[in-house]
């Protein structure tokens, strides 16, 4: 029973992890990355692609991303959702590869990004946090229930606290590391 509940609170910040690697791997660092765009939205034959899914996306240089998409007549339409998107990037068009150079970031950009990647921390802290105590209450309600002893559930609600507590680390460092990065000149 305990075990089922750590489980599920396991894979839950599991998840917040996930999409906090997620978030952090879209924002633009003044280096190019290929997070930056793999997710963006492409209106492809009037259906919404991800543009990892129409093109070959790569990094030849450290301040240029490389998009090589599978049907040049798509060209047009990585192009549009390019220009469109918040990235601030101007695609430069070869007819068989659009190239995107990064710009570098100026010191109050910097700043920017990184309140930004504070709050994002803080938004899966806090998804951790729910998530902790979404268990303690299962668990609160399995003793009620008399499915597990008093004692079993304060060793639940200790195991519980610890696991938080890695996945709060976890998320910390990913976020001292991101911060790190975007400062770097």
């Amino acid at each position: 029973m305990i075990n089922d509940v750590l489980a599920e609170a396991k894979e839950a910040m599991h998840k917040a992890i996930d999409a906090l690697h997620t978030d952090l791997a879209a924002l633009r660092t003044g280096r190019a990355s290929t997070g930056l765009v793999e997710k963006l939205v492409v209106e492809y034959y009037g259906q919404p692609t991800a543009l990892k899914e129409l093109a070959l996306i790569s990094i030849p240089e450290a301040q240029l991303i490389s998009i090589r998409p599978y049907d040049p007549g798509a060209m047009k339409a990585i192009e549009k959702a390019i220009m469109q998107s918040d990235l601030g990037l101007n695609p430069n068009n070869d007819g068989k590869i659009i190239r995107l150079q990064i710009p570098r970031l100026t010191e109050e950009r910097r700043r920017d990004l990184t309140k930004s990647v504070a709050k994002r921390v803080e938004e899966a802290r806090v998804s951790v946090r729910n998530t902790r105590r979404s268990a303690l209450e299962d668990l609160k309600t399995l003793e009620k229930e008399k499915l597990i002893s008093e004692d079993d559930m304060y060793v639940g609600r200790d195991d519980v606290q610890k696991l938080t507590d890695d996945f709060i680390k976890k998320i910390d460092d990913m976020g001292e590391a991101k911060e790190k990065e975007i400062m770097e000149v």
